[in-house]
Parts: C-alpha cells; sequence; structure tokens
C-alpha cells in the first residue's frame, strides 16, 4: 500500500460508521478542518488496493519488524483461531465488530496495526488529508466511498474514453 510520511508518536484511529464502515483515521492533531485534499504518498499512490474486505494503518518501518516473514501472513490473518486478525475484527468483545486494534506477533515495543472493514468491500479508496485554517495536517482518511458523491461506473468509463 501506500506510504505517507507522518511525524514519529502515537497517534489514536477512528472508525467513523455510517451503516457500514465509511472512513479509517489516523487522527494527527485536534482542530477544526478546514480543507480536504488528496493524500499526498512518499511511496507509491494515494489509493487503497482493498481485496479482502479490510483497511489498515500500520507504520511502515514496524511492519519489517514485528512482522513474521510475509510467507506465514496468511496465519495471522485467517487462521480461524480466536486470535486471528479477522476473527477478532469479528468480535464484539474487541473494540467493537469491524475493527481491531492488535499487536503485531514480533512486537518488541507494543507496535499495532489497526484494521477495519473496508465498508462496500473490494475496490480502490483515496487517502485523504484534513488540514486546519492554517494548513496544519489534521488527519489522515481513507475515504471508503459510502459518505458523499461519487462517480459511477459509467461516469468513471466515460472518463476514460
Amino acid at each position: 500500500g501506500p506510504v505517507f510520511e507522518v511525524e514519529p508518536g502515537d497517534y489514536p484511529v477512528r472508525v467513523t460508521v455510517a451503516d457500514v464502515e465509511a472512513y479509517l483515521s489516523l487522527v494527527l492533531a485536534d482542530g477544526e478542518p478546514a480543507s480536504v485534499e488528496a493524500a499526498q504518498p512518499v511511496r507509491g499512490r494515494g489509493i487503497v488496493c482493498v481485496d479482502a474486505g479490510a483497511v489498515a494503518f500500520v507504520d511502515h518501518d514496524a511492519v519489517a519488524t514485528a512482522m513474521p516473514p510475509q510467507d506465514d501472513w496468511y496465519d495471522v490473518f485467517d487462521s480461524g483461531e480466536p486470535d486471528s486478525w479477522f476473527s477478532l475484527m469479528d468480535s464484539p468483545d474487541h473494540y467493537r465488530r469491524g475493527a481491531a486494534n492488535i499487536v503485531m506477533p514480533r512486537a518488541g515495543a507494543g507496535e499495532n496495526v489497526v484494521l477495519s472493514y473496508s465498508g462496500w468491500g473490494d475496490g480502490v479508496y483515496p487517502v485523504m488529508l484534513t488540514r486546519d485554517a492554517d494548513g496544519a495536517p489534521l488527519g489522515l482518511h481513507i475515504d471508503l466511498g459510502v459518505v458523499g458523491e461519487f462517480a459511477s461506473e459509467d461516469e468513471e468509463d466515460d472518463e476514460d474514453e
């Protein structure tokens, strides 16, 4: 997925629900949003491609040290055990059904990942940045296409022609 530059620190992550999950947001600072723009990644594109019905925020550098080798990730995500990531996301006893805050398997300092269902499921979702009136960043948001107006597939096809 895309990589965004964020000052080191601990940040809350919030799920906004409007019938289904509408946004997964990394809160960078308190304040009143004055503008919304496409977030500019330092690597990759400013979109999140979903093919497992879930999105997440995680520290890019922590993945290298706190996760098992990539060949073993399936056991972490969906082993069928109560502590697998998808099981925790489905549990109403772990925060809320549809979201999970999980310490990564090889974490030495509490490195975690925050997961949420991706609103309407698989697809491509933009990452947006909110700023206050002075231009300071307030949050990164994976916009799951639930709230607001969006181009239909027909309109997108017309734009491609």
